[in-house]
């Protein structure tokens, strides 16, 4: 379970900054704009809550409101169990060192897909929630993005790697 919330972590933090129009690429801009995860840096949080790919962002900075955008759905898998999802477009509020109301990445777990629907950083790690349950994952484990397809490491071997993470925690 807690793979699976260290893939929606990386997903989940698809955040993004800056108000529209949604066009900020992987890169700074000409005019020397922020991207996705110079926003999520600015934030306190690891690039590698967003996969590779993001095409826009925008952020409302008197709500704290973002979005983020892919070319279509993004899923991977880690340690070839745990499975990612993350949609066209991940919304949510941001924070330093907080995301809430996130939409667009889930997790499956067990057989069910749930949603993550916050993300909080505590000194060196972060807290993935999926409402009833969460999981702690230490930051080295989001220093890179993940890529659509084959996670972490998509070398031609097809192996993932490994992410350190405690169990799922219920909140009840």
């Amino acid at each position: 379970m807690s793979r699976i919330i260290s893939v929606i972590v990386s997903l989940f933090c698809l955040y993004s900054l800056t108000t529209p129009p949604p066009i900020a690429a992987a890169d700074d801009d000409d005019d020397g704009k922020l991207n996705a995860y110079d926003v999520l840096k600015s934030y306190d949080f690891p690039m590698g809550l967003l996969p590779k790919g993001i095409t826009g962002y925008d952020l409302d900075k008197s709500t704290e409101k973002f979005h983020a955008y892919l070319t279509g759905t993004c899923s991977f898998s880690l340690e070839g169990s745990y499975q990612l999802k993350y949609q066209s477009t991940i919304s949510g509020y941001i924070s330093k060192d907080r995301i809430t109301n996130l939409s667009g990445i889930s997790v499956k777990v067990l057989f069910f897909w749930l949603n993550i629907v916050e993300v909080v950083r505590r000194g060196d790690q972060l807290e993935f929630s999926v409402g009833i349950a969460s999981a702690d994952f230490g930051i080295e484990n989001f220093e890179e993005c993940p890529q659509c397809g084959c996670g972490l490491d998509c070398n031609s071997n097809g192996q993932v790697r490994k992410i350190i993470t405690s169990s799922f925690v219920s909140s009840i």
